[in-house]
């Protein structure tokens, strides 16, 4: 009796190994995040004009303390502590804000994630996570089964296929759909976009609608068991859902997203793993404008990883 072969997985190696692992080793250098500028920035400058005292840090000492609190999985007494050390041996005379000036005035930031600009128009590829708030470990949901106070927050996001940066993001409760923030997530985007993928969580109406308005092709699978919404007798244009199922019907579901780009929708998937890896997949704080700032500034530490270098790989030929 034979033995059926079964296929080797494809490796892959890196071209440019030596510029990366700089890079990995950066992420951890304080002169990487606190630059000379958030220094001179630290203390708030202006007054507001209204009654009662000013704020004696700016928004950019706050958001800073934030970030180094996120990057090092940091408690805020510990955040405290461990920004006092690096002012005392770098010689800076300056205030830290406690943990309770950073919890009061993290809600009310306005974090801009970074992106690299470019004229071209990007391929964005959306998709959505869960973000654990509170609850119990994995072992005891295994063994005794969830609890009344496991609940999560769900990010979403929008990323260029082509660089894995995250381009726009929301944050929203457990009990929003995809498709709801859809559109949001088209409007947080400032250029222009050629190409939507997204998974069958989007397969709606007003997603198509949404992307249209945007002028980008939309490549979402229809559902398994979809029916054509728009049938060749109608004059109106063509649905560009029911070419996909069209073409499905014709060729495959696997060839078709071959076909359609709609494979490179995995770099979201990789975007995520990376943000879960890094960050833990769990949130510290417990008033929601708070948790969706914690969760604005990941987004924007990650794209700076991301923008500091890129692993750059190569499928090796046996």
């Amino acid at each position: 009796m034979s033995k059926s072969k079964s296929k080797s997985k494809a490796q892959y190696q890196l071209k440019n190994w030596s510029k990366y692992d700089s890079s990995l080793k950066q992420r951890g250098s304080l002169t990487f995040w606190l630059s000379p500028e958030a220094i001179e920035q630290w203390l708030n400058p202006e007054k507001t004009g209204r009654k009662g005292a000013s704020n004696t840090y700016s928004n950019v000492a706050i958001e800073l303390m934030a970030t180094l609190s996120l990057l090092f999985r940091l408690p805020g007494r510990q955040t405290e502590g461990f920004i006092e050390s690096i002012f005392a041996m770098m010689g800076v005379d300056l205030p830290v804000p406690d943990h309770t000036t950073l919890s009061r005035r993290l809600g009310k930031l306005n974090i801009n994630i970074p992106v690299v600009a470019s004229n071209e128009a990007i391929h964005l590829v959306v998709d959505s996570t869960g973000v654990k708030v509170y609850g119990e470990g994995e072992w005891k949901t295994r063994i005794h089964g969830i609890g009344k106070r496991r609940t999560w927050r769900k990010l979403h996001l929008g990323v260029n296929e082509a660089t894995g940066e995250i381009i726009t993001a929301v944050v929203s409760t457990n009990d929003v759909s995809d498709d709801q923030v859809f559109s949001d997530l088209l409007d947080g985007v400032e250029g222009e976009i050629e190409q939507v993928s997204g998974d069958g969580a989007y397969d709606r109406r007003k997603c198509y609608a949404e992307a249209n308005n945007r002028g980008a092709k939309p490549t979402i699978p229809p559902r398994k068991n979809a029916i054509i919404w728009q049938h060749g007798n109608c004059k109106a244009q063509p649905h560009p859902r029911d070419e996909n199922l069209r073409r499905i019907r014709k060729v495959g579901r696997k060839k078709w997203k071959s076909e359609s780009g709609y494979h490179r929708r995995s770099l979201s998937e990789t975007t995520m793993f990376r943000f879960k890896v890094i960050f833990g997949g769990k949130l510290r704080r417990r008033k929601f404008d708070n948790q969706a700032v914690e969760l604005f500034i990941q987004c924007a530490i990650l794209n700076r990883m991301i923008q500091n270098c890129q692993p750059k790989s190569y499928k090796v030929e046996f």
